[in-house]
């Protein structure tokens, strides 16, 4: 039985990327929720695939189910296809999107073909990940909601108070001549 390892690439940045291995008979929809895992998104909106070229042009479209818009051909369903039936070279591409209003795209790729299946994994499953993943409903720090408590506690833009402007002007009197003169004054 073939194994497929494909490279899952951020659109926007390819030092993001998700190696995913899966068996040439397992159905798009499955690479379809192991690329959701890897890159932590949930299932919740549509998603289809494009056979691609080298040039990233979009082709004959896997849909997740048949959506009410026009098509030029009609899709074929995740479901329903087989990964190996649709790979026609060595290097074959396909383009993911997911969420049709947010618009994540992603490029993948098939980077190796192995004969050898390890009895230890459970197909389809995440390889390799490499960078920091987008968060699928806009920003949140890696520390999650607490990092946003500890910015607002110290920050610094508020609370300017403890900052002077010691040694920033010229023809100011040193602050051992001012310490001196203050001594001067007092009495013991």
């Amino acid at each position: 039985m073939a194994i497929l390892k494909f490279r899952i690439y951020l659109e926007e940045d390819d030092a993001v990327y998700r190696d995913i291995v899966i068996k040439h008979t397992q159905s798009f929809q499955e690479l379809h929720f192991a690329i959701l895992k890897s890159y932590e998104f949930d299932s919740k909106h549509k998603a289809t695939f494009y056979r691609s070229n080298d040039n990233w042009q979009r082709g004959r479209e896997i849909s997740f189910e048949k959506y009410e818009r026009p098509y030029v051909v009609e899709p074929l369903i995740m479901q329903e296809v087989n990964i190996g039936s649709e790979i026609r070279d060595t290097n074959q591409k396909f383009i993911y999107e997911y969420d049709f209003v947010k618009h994540w795209v992603f490029l993948v790729e098939l980077i190796n073909v192995s004969k050898e299946e390890n009895s230890k994994v459970s197909y389809p499953a995440t390889s390799r990940v490499e960078g920091i993943g987008p968060q699928q409903y806009g920003t949140k720090s890696l520390l999650g909601d607490k990092f946003a408590d500890i910015e607002e506690k110290y920050d610094l833009a508020e609370a300017t108070d403890g900052f002077g402007t010691e040694g920033e002007g010229e023809g100011e009197s040193s602050s051992e001549e001012s310490f001196g003169s203050e001594d001067t004054q007092e009495d013991f």
